[in-house]
């Protein structure tokens, strides 16, 4: 399940070097940690994750971003991720969590999970899938049986699918054919369409969840691309993919982007934590999109062939546009 946390309302209007980025770098599918990671057992770790919350969304609102979608990985999750929602799904990796349920056992996990979303119907989704990266966590047939479980939920109440894949490709689209979300994004069945997130797959494997043919996906871009940075996890560093498009961030980007962090051990309040991504990144990713489309062209172009240039604002615009519509956030179309 996923909620939303809108931003102070009177810093909303946030410019970089007098250049508007509100609008283009907000509301993009990011992870915001919680008080929940403090449990960690690894006093290292409970450093990384320390609750700076507040410091966090005005690094958050720096970079332009103003309003976050903060997921739960389990039951409990979501309903911190609601309450923080309020303040201010279920992972394949947390499935073993329905045999677990001290009420009911998985028949009253999900009932619990449905009426926690049929209590906060705005702003709610599902983040459910299969990884079969981490089936130390849950095995296999745990994580299949109970994903057919969450997608009933998601067409009974037509909510937007946020699908974690890793390593599970065939099986995912398997069952997402099986029940109904073959087509049309599932909304013949009651679904409302879905994002792939964590996707871990090739070019070819992710033709089955587009009708585009991809290539680096470059060829999404104007209809279904979505940025996120699935903080505090997965972190553009220096051994990243990525590294190369980021070389060449401008200045008045990288300062807000990824502003210069601390160690761990060291932490200070009002700095970043080293190791932990955070949601102002999310333009870091825009641009490396950018990047990657940016190169593809100049390649076309020494061969004589023509491609559309795409400036790095529209871009990010797009993806702006197709993560309300998605998420069904009409709300911030005007704000």
């Amino acid at each position: 399940m996923y909620a939303r946390l809108r931003m102070s309302p009177a810093l909303r209007s946030v410019r970089v070097n007098n250049r508007n980025m509100t609008r283009t770098m907000a509301t993009m599918p990011v992870t915001v940690v919680t008080n929940t990671r403090a449990n960690n057992p690894v006093s290292l770790e409970r450093l990384r994750f320390i609750d700076d919350l507040e410091e966090m969304k005005k690094r958050c609102q720096a970079a332009g971003v103003k309003s976050l979608i903060i997921t739960g990985t389990s039951l409990r999750e979501s309903r911190n991720a609601i309450q923080l929602a309020k303040e201010h799904g279920c992972h394949p990796t947390r499935s073993t969590d329905f045999d677990k349920h001290p009420d009911g056992g998985p028949e009253g996990y999900l009932q619990a999970l449905e009426n926690l979303i049929s209590a906060n119907l705005t702003g709610t989704g599902r983040v459910v899938a299969l990884d079969y990266d981490r089936t130390h966590h849950a095995p296999i047939d745990v994580q299949k049986k109970y994903f057919r479980m969450q997608l009933s939920l998601a067409k009974k109440y037509h909510l937007p699918m946020f699908l974690h894949s890793r390593a599970a490709h065939k099986d995912l689209v398997q069952i997402l054919m099986e029940e109904g979300f073959g087509t049309n994004g599932g909304r013949d069945v009651g679904g409302a369409g879905g994002v792939v997130h964590s996707f871990t797959g090739t070019v070819e494997e992710a033709k089955d969840y587009t009708p585009q043919n991809l290539e680096a996906a470059l060829a999404i871009l104007p209809q279904w691309i979505m940025f996120e940075t699935d903080a505090p996890w997965c972190s553009c560093t220096s051994t990243h993919a990525s590294k190369p498009y980021l070389n060449d961030l401008p200045p008045n980007y990288r300062s807000v982007f990824f502003p210069p962090a601390t160690q761990p051990e060291r932490f200070s309040m009002g700095k970043p934590v080293k190791g932990r991504n955070e949601p102002s990144a999310v333009g870091g990713v825009a641009w490396v999109i950018y990047r990657l489309h940016r190169k593809a062209r100049e390649e076309a172009l020494a061969k004589g062939e023509q491609m559309e240039e795409i400036p790095f604002l529209a871009i990010a615009q797009k993806a702006y546009k197709n993560t309300i519509e998605l998420f069904k956030l009409q709300e911030l179309t005007d704000a």
